[in-house]
């Protein structure tokens, strides 16, 4: 599996949870198969949005776009941080 990790900030979460919302269709297109996004416990704005993708390429492919740049600038992301991974195993305890 391979999965990509963002971590950002975002000026309002409703907002960019709109247009999150609004690009699903995108996304899927793209190669997103799944996602989870979550906070930050101290700060809503905070956003972690971990997914996983038919493949890296894909991945890098769609957040590399110049179109997802101007998607994330209206969405109000501050500095997004990527990290692309490789699943190696997986258990449930």
């Amino acid at each position: 599996m391979q999965h990509v990790l963002i971590m950002h900030e975002v000026e309002a979460y409703p907002a960019w949870k709109a247009i999150f919302d609004q690009a699903a269709d995108i996304r899927k297109r793209a190669g997103e198969i799944s996602y989870q996004l979550l906070r930050y416990d101290n700060n809503a704005n905070n956003i972690v949005h971990f997914s996983e993708w038919s493949s890296l390429d894909n991945a890098r492919r769609f957040f590399e776009s110049p179109e997802l740049v101007e998607i994330r600038q209206k969405a109000g992301v501050k500095a997004p941080d990527f990290i692309y991974l490789q699943e190696i195993e997986r258990g449930v305890l």
